[in-house]
């Protein structure tokens, strides 16, 4: 699994656009999901784009990037990437909490 954040702005974006993401504004849904979240600032120019990949074993940041790409833009806004973001969290280790001897 991937997670992916995207920071771009918004060009362009229609009044029928601009009211969908209006209830975006202000959000605490950050949470990374297959179809991908949007957080933006209340001029709508910048948003950040949240989204979980799922990996084959051999897939790589690039691979996970095209899929968030892809993501990103099945919701149709006009946009323009910024910044990416790529974790692997096949590579991420979880300490338990245990007894110290």
């Amino acid at each position: 699994m991937f997670r992916v954040t995207i920071r771009g702005a918004f060009e362009e974006l229609g009044e029928d656009d601009r009211e969908a993401l209006r209830g975006t504004v202000g959000s605490f849904q950050v949470g990374f999901t297959e179809a991908g979240t949007f957080t933006c600032d209340q001029s709508l120019s910048a948003f950040t784009f949240r989204c979980e990949v799922p990996a084959e074993p051999d897939d790589g940041e690039w691979e996970a990037t095209e899929r968030a790409i892809a993501a990103l833009t099945a919701h149709g806004y006009p946009h323009r990437i910024l910044r990416i973001g790529v974790t692997d969290m096949r590579n991420i280790k979880i300490r338990r909490k245990g007894k110290r001897g």
